[in-house]
Formats: C-alpha cells, structure tokens, sequence
C-alpha cells in the first residue's frame, strides 16, 4: 500500500515551485502539529526553517516517546523523519507555535510558510485519549468551546497582513478549528484565505451550517474523509465530502498513515456502509435532541465509559472492556443506547472479524 511515506519518498526532491502545493502536502502539515515543539519553534513572527526545528526535534525525541503518546503523534514523527534534508521542504518556515493545555481544553497552532507561494495556518486535533474526545463531542451542545476561541484570536493574531495566499487546516478536531477560525476571522484575513482543509474533522453544530459566516466560505471548505470515518461524521456537514480509501476499517481510519496514496492525490473512495448508518444515527439523535439532552446524554455516557475504564481509543478493542461498557450502559435511556451502540459496533466489529463489508 502506498500512503503519505510513499509520496515523501517519490517527491522529496520536487520543490513547491517545481510542483505546487497539494491536498498531501496539506496533510503532512496538519500531522506536523501533533508533536512537541516548545522551545524548538518560536511562539511570535520569529522564524526557524523547518528542517532545522524538526533535526532539534528528533534529536530531543524519540520514536518511542511518540508511540506513548498515541498513533497520531507516532505518525507525525514517522512524517517528520521522512521529511528531514528533503528538497521539498527545504524552504518551508516555521512559526507561531502556541500550545495551551487545562482540564476542559487543549489547543494547538503553528504556522508553515514559503514565502511568496503560500502560507498554512496549522491546528492540531485530537487524538486517542478519551479526555480530548470528550472535548470533541461537547461541540454538539455548545458553541463556541473554548478551543474555537483560541483558534480565531491566534488566526487573527498570526496572520500577517502581507500574506497573500492563505490555507488552513488540521486533522480531526484540528479540521473543525480551521473552519470556525476561518468563519469567524477578521474579514480582511479572511479574503486572503484561499483553501480549508477539514482532514477527518468534526463538522458543525445546525445554527453554525446556516450561518451567514459560513457561507461566506463554504466554498473554499475542502472536506477529506476515510471511508470508514467516524470523527468526519460528527455533528452536521456539507454533502460536498472528498472520500478516499483507508487501509483500515474501524477507528484507526483516522490515522493519516492508512490513507493510501495515488500519485499527488489521495485515492478516491465511496463512504462505506457502516459510516453511512453512523451519519444516519447521529442526525436522527440531534434532531431529537436539543441542547440540555445533549448535554446530559453525553455527560453519562463519557462517564460510563470513565467507569468502566476506558482511558484512550485503544482500550474500546478489548472484549473485556466492551462487556463492562455495556454494564455501565444499561442504565442509560434507550435512545441513547443505540446510538452508543452504533458508535461501538463501528470500532469492534473489524476487530472481531464480523465486518462484511466490501471496501
């Protein structure tokens, strides 16, 4: 299968002159921001070209202190290596790096530029912990979180007024934050906002999809989905989905390192089945929902799953673990049973080999 390294390794040696920037390059950005760069890239306007903060950065971290931090940051550091020394990427500038953490929020941004052809506005998203997918979830009852608001002041802040050709973007809560901080930048910053890239990212609340702020970009919005995605399907979106093939069919779908390659384009795909019943059980339970139900249902299931100690994507794999979900669930509403049940079968059904599905 070939997937981004594939492309890294094929075109290392074309610069962005050579050959202009594309939805890959977008998400390799995107990645990028999953690992630790305090210290390494400046917080302001101050530059350190990119190959230099990411040999700073594998010479501070190893692979293996990505791999306990999840698949997202073990794939950015895979990307990262790829990268290093290659042509491609030799005058890209990196800045901006602004990284905030409490109990409720997590958030961070940087900023990728090569001066006079683009400059991407980065958002990082979430990734296997159950504490960052709470946070993602909680954007069905309320608007904005408060991550949305880092991402419109840092969008504001950051972009600087000589930049001409802007792209932003992130991957999975990340593609979420690269819309609403598009939606609701200043409007001189975002006319010069060019491309959206929502990679796998949450999609909005009702009030937000009919807003006069987002048809004001709608257009630009570039909405890239596995076809077993799960986290794309959140909340509500546009029908226009650009869908391409994952090598996996359950939750790691949303790792970017599956997502197989063609040439300079991701290899098109037809969302399957079991994201279609998905998007179906999602719509239906927010239309018969509002807020306060919301709230509360999402409030007893994160605590259900807390209680039957579910602490990260990983742990929803084990059979042990799913029949203690379904102990701690049993009390919940029916409702809300089948849509939980809908969620669970999407991540447990390759695992115990009773996906029949035709890719």
């Amino acid at each position: 299968m070939k997937n981004i390294l594939s492309y890294l390794k094929k075109y290392k040696n074309k610069t962005f002159s050579e050959m202009e920037f594309n939805e890959i390059d977008n998400v390799i950005f995107s990645s990028i921001t999953y690992s630790e760069f305090k210290g390494i890239i400046p917080e302001d306007r101050n530059y350190i070209y990119l190959n230099d903060a990411l040999i700073r950065f594998v010479n501070k971290y190893t692979l293996k202190d990505a791999k306990k931090l999840g698949f997202a940051q073990k794939d950015s550091y895979k990307i990262i290596q790829e990268i290093i020394d290659s042509k491609r990427f030799s005058d890209v500038i990196v800045y901006g790096y602004r990284y905030k953490s409490s109990k409720d929020m997590q958030f961070c941004a940087m900023i990728f530029k090569v001066r006079k052809l683009f400059t991407y506005v980065a958002f990082e998203g979430t990734d296997h912990l159950l504490s960052g997918w709470k946070e993602d979830f909680e954007m069905v009852y309320r608007f904005p979180v408060t991550a949305h608001n880092e991402a419109i002041d840092y969008i504001n802040e950051m972009v600087n007024i000589f930049d001409k050709h802007v792209i932003v973007g992130g991957h999975s809560k990340g593609g979420n934050l690269a819309l609403v901080a598009s939606m609701y930048a200043h409007p001189i910053i975002r006319h010069k906002i060019k491309e959206i890239y929502s990679n796998d990212g949450t999609g909005l609340r009702q009030e937000q999809i009919e807003s006069h702020n987002y048809r004001k970009v709608e257009n630009r919005l570039i909405q890239i989905l596995p076809n077993y995605s799960l986290v794309g399907l959140l909340l509500r979106h546009n029908d226009n989905l650009t869908v391409i093939k994952s090598s996996r069919k359950d939750i790691l779908a949303h790792a970017v390192l599956t997502w197989e390659v063609e040439d300079t384009k991701f290899k098109r795909s037809t969302l399957s089945n079991i994201s279609k019943k998905l998007d179906k059980s999602i719509i239906e339970w927010l239309d018969d929902n509002d807020d306060e139900k919301r709230k509360k249902m999402i409030t007893e299931v994160f605590k259900a799953l807390e209680d039957a100690g579910i602490e990260n994507l990983y742990d929803m794999k084990s059979v042990k673990n799913a029949i203690n979900v379904i102990k701690k669930l049993s009390k919940l509403d029916k409702e809300t049973k089948d849509l939980v049940s809908s969620f669970l079968s999407y991540n447990w059904n390759y695992v115990l080999n009773k996906n029949k599905e035709d890719e």
